[in-house]
């Protein structure tokens, strides 16, 4: 299968590439900037193509002659308040994809978007929840839309974020801290993506992908605190202090929390419900996969990690 695939130059895209090359499939990953993308243009019957235009016109060339694409876009912060930012990235990308699909002959598509989207009123899950919509209207494209958890592994934004900020402050002041989580392991998530693209019968259906056990955002910073070595103290704010955190945050470079991120925790991201095992997939825990990439990290690497993020 040759598979083109959207924001494959991501945190989740580095792991499904392999995945799919592994299996056979020729994938095309569209980046806007080709020279950072060097790691990825070593893996097998993967192509990595700049495209700095991402309309519908644009794209519909990129999709000639593939059989399938993905799309794992997605932004957890905007930089104005608006919510324009989110509309751009999760809505409209959509409808451009979802045409250039019609235009090039692809009909198989797969959205990998986010558990509770459409719930709730943060721009971010309204917005996802808005592009699923469009998905689910276009009855001419065979689509799957996967919903993850907060997804970790090497390289995520989760766990390794929570462990710069633990190294840079004794004390971390906590917004949300009895906010549920089911962390998905990427591993995991990217073998059901797999499986899915490669099985029709997961046409016209929604895959949830969540991890064994749900955890408050406390015990997992806790966690993440234990794991690196690190004493420190977690502060869980009131929820008038998260609030405020959040409206002060969005005008910090880089929000490393905002008050979209405060909306978006006022729903528990859990589900009874997990696709995996549908797949014969044993999800794995963050106890046995968050050691293998934290704890051998030092203050320089996470002093780096830090200032990426900030920069962002």
């Amino acid at each position: 299968m040759r598979i083109v695939l959207l924001g494959a130059t991501g945190f989740v895209g580095n792991h499904l590439l392999p995945e799919l090359s592994a299996a056979g499939h020729e994938c095309v990953a569209l980046t806007r900037y080709r020279p950072g993308c060097r790691e990825l243009s070593i893996i097998p019957r993967v192509e990595v193509r700049q495209q700095k235009s991402w309309d519908a016109d644009s794209l519909a060339a990129c999709f000639e002659g593939a059989d399938a694409a993905v799309n794992m876009v997605g932004i957890l912060n905007e930089r104005g308040r608006n919510g324009d930012g989110f509309r751009r990235a999760h809505v409209d990308l959509v409808e451009a994809v979802l045409e250039a699909c019609r235009a090039a002959g692809v009909r198989r598509f797969l959205q990998v978007s986010a558990l509770n989207a459409g719930k709730g009123t943060s721009h971010y899950l309204v917005t996802k929840g808005q592009a699923e919509e469009r998905i689910r209207d276009a009855a001419d494209i065979d689509s799957t839309i996967v919903q993850p958890s907060v997804i970790f592994g090497k390289g995520d934004s989760f766990f390794n974020r929570f462990c710069s900020l633990l190294k840079l402050a004794p004390v971390l002041p906590l917004a949300c801290p009895e906010a549920r989580m089911q962390p998905v392991w990427v591993g995991d998530l990217v073998r059901m993506i797999r499986l899915s693209l490669e099985d029709d019968g997961t046409i016209g259906q929604t895959l949830i992908a969540v991890g064994p056990e749900e955890y408050s955002l406390r015990e997992l910073v806790e966690f993440t605190a234990r794991t690196a070595g690190l004493k420190r103290r977690i502060v869980g704010l009131p929820d008038g202090l998260a609030r405020l955190q959040g409206l002060l945050m969005d005008f910090v470079p880089g929000k490393p929390f905002s008050s979209d991120n405060y909306r978006s925790l006022q729903i528990d991201n859990t589900s009874v419900e997990n696709s995996l095992w549908r797949f014969g997939i044993q999800p794995k825990s963050i106890e046995a996969i968050v050691p293998g990439y934290l704890g051998d990290q030092d203050h320089a690497h996470h002093l780096d990690e830090y200032r990426k993020w900030v920069d962002r």
